[in-house]
């Protein structure tokens, strides 16, 4: 895999890299980040050739997008493919973390899927970001706002896109139905499919995978740690953001025995496996420091032999 490699985005005039960089760590994603720490990662994802860079308002409610807006700022806008998602608007008034973000910004997200809301929410992270558009809008977890989502938030992006304020439509998720759904409307020219084509959980594969290759439908895959658990194989690492079950670290250690008799590190294979489906276009890697975010690259230019996949199969390790 060439981590720097850029391809089209289905059918679109997007290009993204094969790797990408998900900001979600950036806006203290668990653990806080400082500042320059997350200017530094994004400026190094830059040297080492990523291109492609995917953010949303949710992450550290408003962080990731005010962090990484600065430095994308200052590159060439041809070379670069931003993209970001809408759905939930900051509002003050509380401070609401999810649980899961450690920074504190005063903010609380409030789903929104109207018309009206995905353009506000659009306008709001360009403030953020400091740039005049994204190349992909994202619909970001609409999954208890289908209705709404098909009748409002889903026209607005195609009229973005029709007035060339975005380059693609897309929508991301932590499931496959409804994103399956979604692609069924043909409105859709990707999708950011979130932990559901990894090492340890290929459901994307039942449906999703198969209708976006036969409609050209690129398939950005996301979270292929699965919240950590496939990057540290142990107790206590997380699966899907908590905590994972002990059937699952067992799982995962099996796989890391099984990489490292083929001489492969796990986070190799978990980067590259996504790209064995002809559908995944892209992989996104969260980094919160430059240091992670070469050793992503590294991991992501490592020579896997074939007989790992097939072995991985025999075994039963993965589908």
């Amino acid at each position: 895999m060439n981590p720097a490699e850029r391809v089209p985005l289905g059918r679109t005039g997007v290009h993204v890299t094969r790797l990408g960089l998900g900001l979600a760590p950036l806006g203290g994603l668990f653990d806080p980040v400082d500042g320059d720490t997350a200017r530094a990662t994004v400026e190094r994802a830059w040297q080492l050739g990523i291109r492609f860079f995917d953010t949303a308002p949710l992450y550290g409610n408003g962080l990731a997008e005010r962090r990484a807006g600065p430095v994308l700022a200052a590159k060439p806008r041809a070379e670069l493919t931003l993209s970001t998602k809408v759905g939930r608007l900051l509002r003050p008034g509380g401070d609401d973390t999810g649980g899961i973000w450690a920074e504190s910004t005063g903010l609380t997200p409030v789903f929104d899927f109207s018309a009206a809301g995905v353009r506000t929410s659009y306008a709001e992270s360009l403030a953020r970001l400091g740039l005049d558009r994204a190349d992909i809008l994202h619909l970001h977890d609409p999954d208890e706002h289908f209705d709404q989502t098909v009748a409002e938030a889903l026209p607005a992006l195609v009229e973005l896109r029709e007035q060339g304020r975005v380059g693609a439509v897309s929508a991301g998720m932590n499931q496959a139905p409804m994103l399956t759904d979604l692609v069924r409307t043909g409105e859709l020219d990707a999708v950011l499919l979130a932990g559901r084509f990894t090492l340890l959980d290929q459901s994307g594969a039942d449906e999703l995978l198969p209708l976006c290759a036969d409609r050209g439908v690129a398939v950005i895959a996301g979270g292929v740690f699965n919240s950590g658990l496939l990057a540290d194989p142990r107790p206590g690492a997380r699966f899907d953001y908590a905590p994972a079950d002990q059937h699952l670290v067992d799982r995962a250690v099996a796989l890391d025995e099984a990489c490292r008799r083929h001489g492969v590190p796990l986070r190799a294979a978990a980067i590259q496996f996504p790209l064995t489906h002809p559908a995944v276009t892209s992989v996104l890697i969260g980094a919160r420091t430059p240091a992670e975010i070469g050793d992503a690259v590294r991991m992501a230019t490592v020579r896997i032999p074939g007989t790992l996949w097939s072995n991985l199969r025999a075994d039963g390790l993965i589908r």
